[in-house]
């Protein structure tokens, strides 16, 4: 199980944990506002974008060319950006943080 945190829109923080599936669907199943996935996970809508910590981005790495093409319509993507929907729960290290695009 991997635990995690996000820093929603409003500067809050929320702790969840997840087994399986992606960093999107436990977002989702934890009701995080901001994290949508209107594509379903398809990497299609940048409407799960999320911006990764620096341990985030040292263990994930830096978004694949499909994740690119999404993010580049992104008024609020960095370098540290990736795709909820993209990154599986099984990748990630104990602890990490993200933050919800467009967060204070």
């Amino acid at each position: 199980m991997a635990s995690f945190t996000f820093i929603l829109r409003d500067g809050s923080r929320k702790w969840v944990q997840a087994q399986t599936g992606t960093l999107m669907e436990a977002a989702r199943n934890a009701g995080i506002v901001g994290i949508i996935g209107e594509c379903g996970g398809a990497c299609a809508c940048g409407t799960c974008h999320v911006l990764l910590c620096a341990t985030g981005m040292a263990a994930l790495g830096p978004a694949s060319g499909a994740e690119m093409n999404i993010l580049e319509f992104e008024d609020t993507a960095t370098a540290q950006s990736r795709l909820a929907c993209q990154v599986p729960i099984v990748t990630l290290p104990e602890g990490l943080t993200f933050t919800v695009a467009g967060a204070s």
